[in-house]
């Protein structure tokens, strides 16, 4: 991830869109947490942590993990203005190899897109959850309107499905939930959630 452009991003990353977006993400998510207590959860990408933060209250422990200080600072102010508890924040870049962290939930929102090497990262991910974990991927359906050199134009489910599979995750559901103009570089788009087992 280019975490410079993050970076110069953070102080005005919090849009009306995004915060937006963002609510329609956490209604899905939430659904997906609502049987998950006594659970620690680890929102990879987080961000400002728009989405980990606002799911805190359904399990022990939220630790929201960027590559991008900037942004990590403005979830840390979050936190303490909130006064979240259970929350932390790390900065560390999983594409680089995982720092030794384990969690019973992984969720990466709108994140997967700005990973070039999709099966690597679910792999380090693979190797984060706890045995009996869940990983919830929030992210864009294919859209050949998308043209970026650094972002995926999205996913087809049946090819993210079998690269899923192949890193080793079971029970793989993926379905699309959300369909919103301009959501997607300016463009309409739907969203997927997926969930899968390790």
């Amino acid at each position: 991830m280019e975490s410079n452009v993050f970076e110069q991003m953070a102080k005005k990353y919090d849009t009306e869109e995004r915060i937006e977006l963002s609510k329609v993400i956490i209604k899905e998510v939430r659904s997906e947490l609502s049987d998950r207590a006594s659970k620690s959860l680890i929102d990879y990408g987080s961000g400002t942590g728009l989405i980990g933060l606002e799911v805190a209250d359904l399990v022990d422990s939220v630790l929201l993990v960027d590559s991008s200080e900037q942004m990590l600072e403005v979830a840390d102010a979050k936190i303490s203005n909130k006064g979240i508890t259970n929350a932390k924040v790390l900065s560390s870049d999983f594409t680089k190899g995982n720092p030794g962290l384990k969690a019973d939930i992984v969720l990466l929102s709108l994140v997967l897109l700005h990973i070039p090497e999709t099966k690597k990262i679910l792999h380090e991910l693979f190797e984060v959850l706890n045995d009996g974990g869940k990983l919830i991927i929030i992210d864009f359906d294919k859209n050949d309107k998308i043209s970026h050199p650094k972002v995926h134009n999205g996913f087809l489910h049946d090819e993210l499905e079998k690269v899923l599979a192949e890193v080793g995750f079971t029970s793989i559901d993926i379905k699309t939930f959300h369909h919103g103009k301009n959501i997607f570089m300016k463009k309409d788009a739907s969203m997927f959630i997926c969930t899968c087992m390790k």
